[in-house]
């Protein structure tokens, strides 16, 4: 059987691209193992202005428009809501961070993300005020993995088995099994540290938890966030998360970090109660180096390609990059420097 595009992964990164090379007319199958990735534990937030520094993210101005266009195109075809637009209350750490805030509220280019800062909130605990935030919301990953899941194989293009990379054969003509693909792109996430083609590139993975909860106490309407964060789902269950650990890159549960993340919750709502551990998960984040994804063509292999490292962002990220991506395989642009594998030729393929 003929495809164009065999992708392999079906988290967020190579679902998300199916649905887009789709769209264009290409044939595609999607092979993966049923396991849990780390897009299923996902939060799926998407917050435009972060970190300490309350930076706003590179080229969002495209990123968003995108990935909110993508969202909402999924919810007409398939008429459940995967992209859920709530504010978030930004919960300042100190003195310094304060000051950074009163900042990025003078500078234009934040206008549209930040709305206020106000000295305090009942029922949560910010000594040094809360940056109101705007053009936030999170994603409901899971939801969004089985509906595309499903619709792959009702069209006859999803494939659930171990991956095994010996049964590629690059002859003069491309073959996996009984597929002859014009391509492969590896859509792995942390795995593909084990790739034998891309496997030398620099990702740096981290481990992270995230619960599912019940509360007695009324919950904020909007997400929280104070390093880590709270994001409510009903009037009575959220989630919290997530820890960050680059050594210890296995999907053990962490009783440490279960109750480290609710101490941090009752530090900024002391007077919360009742709570309930429904779900503790585990994921390994695919985070890269220079922080940029990982998207392009292995320089002695033409047919094989990968389209990885979004990390933490991918729910931001992965629509506008999943559109550059089929420009370049349709041979309509090239790859957006910062992201392109080429920048890694030199120092990580040999021969």
């Amino acid at each position: 059987m003929d495809v164009d595009v065999l992708i392999v992964g079906q988290g967020l990164a190579g679902s998300l691209l199916a649905w887009e090379l789709s769209s264009r007319g290409l044939r595609v199958c999607v092979v993966d193992d049923g396991q849990c990735n780390a897009s299923r534990v996902a939060a799926g937030l998407i917050n435009p202005v972060s970190g300490k520094r309350l930076v706003l993210q590179s080229n969002v101005a495209e990123l968003l428009p995108a990935a909110k266009a993508c969202y909402d195109r999924l919810r007409r075809v398939f008429g459940n809501e995967f992209y859920v637009e709530k504010p978030m209350w930004k919960i300042l750490s100190g003195p310094t961070q304060k000051r950074q805030a009163e900042r990025r509220l003078q500078q234009a280019e934040y206008a549209e993300y930040l709305q206020a800062l106000v000295p305090g909130i009942p029922e949560i605990l910010s000594p040094f005020g809360t940056l109101h935030q705007l053009q936030t919301g999170y994603l409901t990953t899971e939801a969004l993995l089985d509906t595309l899941r499903n619709w792959l194989i009702s069209r006859g293009e999803y494939r659930q088995t171990e991956f095994d990379y010996a049964d590629i054969c690059l002859g003069a003509d491309l073959r996996w099994q009984n597929l002859k693909p014009r391509c492969i792109v590896f859509c792995e996430g942390h795995m593909a540290r084990t790739n034998p083609w891309f496997g030398s590139l620099p990702f740096q993975p981290a481990k992270g938890v995230i619960l599912s909860c019940t509360s007695q106490t009324p919950l904020p309407s909007r997400i929280l966030n104070y390093g880590h964060w709270l994001l409510p789902l009903t009037a009575d269950t959220f989630k919290t998360g997530a820890t960050f650990d680059p050594l210890n890159l296995n999907l053990d549960p962490e009783p440490a970090s279960e109750k480290a993340l609710l101490a941090d919750l009752q530090t900024v709502m002391p007077d919360m109660a009742g709570i309930r551990v429904i779900r503790h998960q585990t994921g390994i984040r695919p985070a890269t180096l220079d922080k940029e994804p990982l998207i392009g063509r292995h320089p002695q292999h033409s047919c094989l390609h990968i389209f990885n490292g979004f990390g933490a962002k991918g729910s931001l990220l992965i629509p506008w990059y999943a559109q550059r991506f089929a420009d370049f395989l349709q041979q309509r642009a090239p790859l957006p420097s910062t992201c392109d594998i080429k920048r890694y030729y030199a120092s990580h393929f040999s021969g």
